[in-house]
Parts: C-alpha cells; structure tokens; sequence
C-alpha cells in the first residue's frame, strides 16, 4: 500500500521552509506536494522518496504528522480516464475523501493519489484494476 505523509504545519511565513529544509537534510526527496490551508493551521500532503523516515524525521522535530494509506493510480494521460477511474470508484459504492494527480509523461502517464474511506476495509485497489488501471505500491509511488 502507498503512503501519503500529512503534516499539520502553522499557517505563519517560513514555517513550510523549515520542513522542507529539515527533509532535505536527510536527503529526502518529495515527489509531490498539495498545501492545503485551514485557518490557524495548514496540511501539508507529501509523497517523498521515503516516507517512513520523513515521518519519524519530522515527528522527532515536533511536527505534528502522520502516514495515511493511499490508492496510487498509474492512469495513461489521455481525455476521459479520469472520469472512468472514479466511475468504477463510484459504480464500488468508494467514498473518495481526498485526492490529487499529476501528470510524469504529457500524453503517456499521470498518477492519481486518492484517499479512501476505510480503504483497507475496501475492495477499492480490486476495482481499480478490474476498471484496467495499475494500482502503485509504496516503493513504485516513491521512486517514480
């Protein structure tokens, strides 16, 4: 299963540089990012080339932080496959609760991050592959 790292980061200036900076010195490479802003206080969403670190990393500064399992989804980059993939989502009786993509080749592959409702009581990465999409596992996801 792939892991997203989550980071509960102060909404004030240089607090996001201090993260990345503490990640950077221990040679940890983020992938990609979403910052999400909630008030007082942010969520940073990282997939890094070694999450588990990260997360130790940055707990042991302080950080309020946890891995959350996430379905990573190799979807081919081309108009309509991302309605396809939450169709079968969807069509599964899957509640999405968060998400993000990207694209790693214009026209040949994007990767959809996505965040399920009790994924491990699922059937979620079944029905992603069944819709013809590769579900990522962690070490495929974090050294694309």
């Amino acid at each position: 299963m792939a892991k997203q790292l989550h980071i509960f980061v102060e909404n004030k200036p240089g607090r996001l540089k201090t993260i990345t900076e503490s990640l950077q010195k221990i040679g940890i490479n983020i992938r990609a990012f979403a910052i999400q802003d909630r008030g007082d206080y942010g969520l940073m969403k990282l997939i890094v080339s070694d999450p588990r670190q990260a997360h130790l990393s940055l707990a042991d500064m302080g950080c309020a932080c946890a891995l959350k399992d996430v379905l990573a989804v190799s979807i081919p980059d081309r108009p309509g496959n991302l309605h396809r993939l939450l169709g079968a989502l969807a069509d599964g009786g899957i509640n999405i609760i968060d998400a993000h993509g990207f694209v790693l080749q214009p026209n040949k592959q994007g990767i959809c991050v996505i965040e399920i409702e009790n994924l491990a009581q699922t059937n979620a990465e079944q029905v992603v592959r069944k819709a013809g999409f590769d579900v990522l596992d962690d070490d495929q996801l974090n050294n694309l």
